[in-house]
């Protein structure tokens, strides 16, 4: 009988166990929610400074329309709908974090690019939107308790720009894809609060 009873007790303590694993795994990851909005601010900086850094207007842009984008180091995005029902705060903010080293990469490459051959375009504001941008994001990863990805172990392969022309195309590439970044974060942003149940604002 006692032994019975002992059996019973332990088995007892390790179902309360088992519960109480249960419960703290499956509990949601904390979402920084007051961050979200700060980081959506800086998006939208990003797109108005993203529009600019070729310094050609509307018309003049037109003039380049249909040119082979040649930037293949540039992130691609893969985005669907069902990608966007299904976010993982972590991963979403790991490869926004992932992009955002990756544009940073690009754009000190251009401005080098244009510093030797003597090209001046307005690159500055995008990058310092982009470096805010990533220092909130990575303040998020910390606060979830998300590993921060780490750069790759050797940079991509850039081309070498020996001409103005060559440096404007590029420019207008890398601003195209920056507004598709701007555009794709807004949206996993958004997706992320309404999922984490964050009050608006």
């Amino acid at each position: 009988m006692k032994l019975f009873h002992d059996s019973t007790s332990c088995l007892l303590r390790l179902l309360l166990l088992a519960e109480l694993f249960v419960h703290s795994s499956s509990r949601p990851t904390h979402v920084p929610c007051n961050v979200f909005g700060t980081m959506m601010h800086q998006v939208d900086r990003l797109m108005s400074a993203s529009k600019k850094i070729h310094g050609l207007t509307k018309d003049e842009l037109t003039n380049f329309a249909g040119f082979e984008h040649r930037l293949d180091s540039l992130p691609r995005f893969q985005y669907t709908a069902a990608h966007f029902g299904s976010l993982k705060v972590n991963e979403s903010l790991s490869q926004l974090h992932v992009y955002t080293q990756s544009f940073r990469l690009h754009l000190d490459w251009l401005k080098t690019t244009n510093e030797n051959i003597s090209f001046s375009q307005p690159l500055e504001d995008a990058g310092t939107h982009l470096l805010h941008l990533s220092k909130l994001i990575n303040t998020s990863l910390h606060q979830i308790q998300a590993e921060v990805p780490q750069p790759p172990p050797s940079p991509p392969s850039l081309p070498v720009v020996s001409t103005a022309f060559d440096a404007l195309r590029f420019s207008i590439e890398l601003s195209e894809r920056l507004q598709f970044f701007c555009d794709l974060s807004k949206r996993v942003l958004r997706q992320i609060q309404r999922h984490s149940r964050c009050p608006r604002r």
